[in-house]
């Protein structure tokens, strides 16, 4: 199968992106299927929004359309620059995931605890370090610009920490029907949009295939997924789905922000140096954000920074007036115009970009803001159901 323009397989990620969506759409009604049948149905708790039991393990599904993809991809001619044995990554990646999935299945059955949680997250990413997935180069653009070679143990430390923290900002943004997959799939074609670019801009370079398949697979078992979660859901994709996302979102990080050309862009353009960090965080900021707040809240309470509860950014947008489905929508669009805005900002001029990154916050925020300003009595209402939602309800112990 051919390529497209200056070695940028478009046609072969356009099919692995297909294969994931496919394979997770299917899989997950049969997942479905055999988990309402034996009974492992979620209970609401007195945090969640939702008022009906439902299944979870949707991230079994999930890791089946990647996997799917990951195998379809290593048969295209196109794409075998991005396997071994030209590079170990998309292995790491596998098996990282693979793990963290058992974990999440884990903990979806039997409700793990936050340490332990945690130190099956730190062994994923160790694991994904060590296979060849890994942060080896870090780019300091002051002083003219300078570049860290990092050593073994530095780099283990980094790339541990970065995905650690992005698998629990989509573990914490998971409170919503479509919520986590929508941010997923945002996020995935950020860095899918920005490789594809690295890949236009060095001549299909090797390094620049093994971040594009994961981004096109991610964005395809999100989209699968979607239909099913999305409200009101059928199934959710649990900690098993949450935590595989943000896991394949910082090993696709992670095989990006490394892959800088600097005899391409030169050291003065420090933007372009620093696109690929720059579009993941920008892509995840209203997840880390609500993460960091979460944090900060909870240790000021005296409380651990685990310990869940419903004051997330999804729980104030409720208690503000907006629907389930609305409050979807709006993290949807600002996600969305700082993901894919970071993308847009390497290639469009500055000064038209500018204008039209400010007319795009504008209208986001009045869409944030709307219920606020333009309240009537059974807007009152709904938000004082909302916020009162999470008082009234009491916690089920889960159905075994």
């Amino acid at each position: 199968m051919g390529t497209g323009a200056a070695g940028v397989p478009l046609r072969e990620l356009g099919m692995v992106l297909l294969v994931a969506l496919s394979v997770t759409y299917l899989s997950t009604g049969v997942i479905r299927w055999a988990v309402v049948r034996s009974g492992w149905i979620d209970q609401p708790r007195s945090r969640d929004v939702h008022t009906l039991p439902r299944p979870r393990l949707g991230g079994v599904a999930m890791f089946s359309g990647f996997l799917a993809a990951v195998y379809l991809a290593d048969q295209l001619p196109a794409l075998t620059r991005g396997f071994r044995p030209v590079t170990p990554e998309m292995d790491a990646v596998v098996w990282a995931g693979f793990i963290i999935v058992v974990v999440g299945i884990i903990d979806d059955l039997w409700d793990l605890d936050a340490v332990t949680k945690l130190i099956g997250q730190m062994l994923a990413a160790v694991v994904m370090s060590g296979l060849g997935l890994t942060w080896t180069i870090l780019y300091w653009p002051g002083g003219g610009g300078t570049t860290f070679i990092l050593d073994q143990f530095t780099s283990t430390v980094v790339t541990a920490l970065i995905t650690v923290m992005l698998i629990n900002a989509m573990n914490f943004v998971d409170g919503l029907d479509g919520l986590a997959a929508g941010i997923g799939g945002i996020a995935g074609l950020s860095i899918l949009l920005l490789a594809l670019i690295v890949l236009h801009d060095q001549g299909g370079t090797v390094s620049g295939y093994p971040p594009a398949i994961i981004a096109a697979a991610l964005v395809g078992i999100c989209a699968g997924f979607l239909p099913h979660n999305f409200s009101p859901s059928r199934i959710f994709m649990g900690d098993s789905g949450s935590m595989l996302l943000g896991l394949v979102l910082a090993a696709a990080a992670t095989s990006l922000t490394g892959k800088i050309n600097q005899s391409l862009y030169g050291p003065a353009d420090t933007l372009t140096m620093l696109a690929p960090i720059l579009v993941v965080f920008a892509a995840l900021s209203v997840p880390l954000i609500d993460l960091v707040a979460a944090v900060i809240r909870r240790t000021l309470k005296g409380q651990s920074p685990f310990k869940a509860d419903a004051m997330h950014l999804h729980h104030r947008l409720l208690a503000i007036g907006h629907t389930h489905r609305r409050v979807v929508l709006v993290i949807y669009t600002w996600v969305a115009l700082f993901g894919i805005g970071a993308v847009f900002y390497t290639i469009i001029p500055r000064k038209p970009y500018v204008a039209l990154f400010v007319v795009a916050v504008f209208m986001a925020t009045v869409v944030t803001i709307g219920p606020v300003l333009f309240r009537t009595g059974k807007n009152r209402a709904a938000a004082s159901r909302a916020g009162s939602r999470g008082k009234s309800r009491r916690s089920q112990p889960r159905r075994r």
